[in-house]
């Protein structure tokens, strides 16, 4: 009987949040296996030119440092074209709610970077608040979640209270720097039985000073995923 844990890297069908077709669930592991095939070439070059360096042949060292320097380009590329196509397909008009994010498929550093734009987007917007789909780490290596840690402490940096919802694999951030009392009661389900409110929020306080975060390596810009941030999620 196979483990109940899938491994990240495969997730097939695990990374979606609505049924869908075999053809979608494996161009998603496709993706994200062309780039760690990648990453294998990568450490194979970059082991091969410390070799090279320890025996005193720079030149070798340094061709193939460059070439693991391009397997690593590959290796983003691959993953950055993963990270949009499950995106999109989780985000998508109509199959999620406006106030909400689903990072499904998304590794962690795929899942900061991506909510931190939204957050900083809707706030732009005069959103008051955000849901926002973790997950409960049942397909995680170990089942031991990833995601949710990382997104309470970006919310902590942020300076931006949040709380858990009734379904764990959720957690309520409100935008506007309140406090949150208590998470609110679950959206309405299709037959509308039960009503979507905000929670009770004491009163205003001062948001704490933001944790200086580590500069990360530049990146060109392009529209990618962040353009699907402004266009299949936007919250009015």
């Amino acid at each position: 009987m196979a483990s109940s844990a899938i491994p990240l890297e495969r997730l097939g069908g695990h990374a979606f949040n609505h049924r869908t077709s075999v053809e979608l669930e494996e161009e998603y592991d496709r993706l994200r296996d062309l780039a760690r095939a990648e990453a294998e070439k990568k450490k194979s070059c970059f082991d091969r030119a410390h070799e090279a360096y320890e025996r005193g042949d720079g030149a070798e060292a340094k061709a193939l440092s460059n070439e693991g320097k391009r397997h690593q380009a590959k290796q983003a590329e691959y993953n950055k074209k993963a990270a949009e196509f499950i995106f999109r397909e989780n985000n998508a008009m109509g199959r999620i709610a406006e106030d909400t994010i689903d990072l499904h498929g998304l590794f962690v550093e795929e899942a900061e970077d991506i909510l931190e734009a939204r957050i900083r987007d809707a706030q732009a917007r005069g959103q008051s608040h955000l849901h926002v789909i973790v997950g409960k780490g049942n397909h995680s290596t170990g089942g031991v979640r990833k995601i949710k840690p990382r997104v309470e402490q970006l919310c902590r940096e942020l300076g931006l209270d949040y709380a858990t919802e009734e379904n764990e694999g959720r957690i309520y951030v409100d935008l506007g720097g309140n406090r949150v009392e208590a998470p609110p009661p679950l959206p309405p389900q299709p037959d509308g039985h039960q009503s979507h409110s905000r929670p009770q929020k004491r009163p205003h306080r001062p948001r704490p000073e933001r944790p200086q975060r580590p500069q990360r390596p530049e990146e060109p810009e392009d529209d990618g995923i962040f353009g699907c941030i402004k266009g299949c999620c936007t919250v009015m």
